[in-house]
């Protein structure tokens, strides 16, 4: 028997058999980061550069882009890493650097997407009240709580899972160290201590879910009693695409957190655990920016003065000339 003081590295879950699988299944990831780093990292810059979008609704943006970054960059390169080298070890203490980097990204996104559906709540049902509720300050500060609560929820699951003794080996059934697989893995009652701090938050989670769906029915109704229809059509074609964004990362988090054991299963958990921690990632520039004409925008003129600025180079010209 084991425990933790003596496990010094965990043993992930191989995401196939054969080498020509893991091949694929490397370049299929390696494919969705690309993007996800692409699409957030040109959302981002543009954001950042473009005084046009110095606005609360694309700060708000700037920061959900920074923490996919992060969320993403936590889980792929490690299963990208071990697909290519045909291996499944990660360190215990890279195990415990996942789940609080994990939990601090997905956290703090998840505070600043209930931010979000309170900004376009003020937008569309008080717009006249928007200036005085979302200045620069009250933006600030909102952006400030959901990194923080991002740092206080890791911290306390990070501390509460790695604290417990481990001593049914040390194979982790997921592409990356996730808190239920490790659990599995503890001998001690102590581990309830970790499932009641699940619990409680995912009652957080809900209550956000809550609020967020009762802004967007608000929005609903106001947007319903808009004169012009091309004004409902772009209100709706811009807030059920992040409605459906929320609820597949709420139900699926949730799923995996809190499902009964006899619903486990390695596919199923591993399906489960792709929805909630690649795809929004992957998939939140497309739903909440590039959807935006002025995001467009500002991407193409930046892309455009970069391509500009190469070719007026005198070393890219002599390079061409010869």
């Amino acid at each position: 028997m084991s425990n933790s003081s003596s496990i010094s590295e965990f043993l992930l879950l191989p995401l196939a058999d054969t080498r020509q699988l893991q091949l694929l299944h490397f370049w299929l990831l390696l494919g969705i980061y690309l993007a996800a780093l692409l699409g957030n990292g040109l959302i981002s810059t543009a954001v950042a550069c473009d005084r046009r979008l110095h606005t609360p609704m694309y700060f708000f943006l700037l920061n959900l882009a920074l923490l996919d970054l992060g969320c993403i960059s936590t889980t792929l390169p490690k299963a990208m890493a071990n697909a290519l080298w045909d291996t499944r070890a990660i360190s215990y203490a890279g195990c415990a650097a996942q789940v609080f980097f994990f939990f601090f990204f997905m956290s703090a996104e998840y505070s600043l997407l209930t931010i979000m559906s309170y900004d376009r709540y003020v937008a569309i049902c008080k717009p006249l009240h928007y200036g005085t509720l979302m200045d620069s300050r009250a933006c600030a500060t909102m952006a400030a709580a959901a990194w923080g609560t991002g740092v206080l929820i890791s911290l306390l699951h990070t501390a509460s899972t790695f604290s417990l003794p481990l001593c049914q080996g040390n194979v982790v059934n997921q592409f990356f160290c996730e808190v239920p697989q490790i659990l599995k893995l503890s001998c001690s009652a102590s581990y309830l201590r970790e499932v009641v701090l699940l619990f409680f938050g995912s009652s957080l989670v809900f209550g956000c879910f809550v609020f967020i769906v009762v802004s967007y029915v608000q929005i609903f109704k106001t947007v319903l009693r808009m004169p012009s229809e091309q004004g409902r059509h772009k209100a709706f074609s811009t807030c059920l695409p992040h409605l459906a964004v929320v609820s597949l990362l709420v139900i699926t988090g949730i799923f995996a957190y809190l499902k009964p054991p006899s619903l486990s299963s390695p596919s199923m958990d591993l399906l489960v655990a792709l929805l909630y921690s690649v795809v929004p990632p992957a998939v939140n520039p497309l739903i909440y920016s590039m959807r935006s004409q002025e995001v467009k925008d500002a991407v193409m003129k930046m892309m455009t003065k970069c391509v500009s600025q190469i070719l007026n180079c005198p070393s890219f010209r002599i390079h061409a000339f010869y």
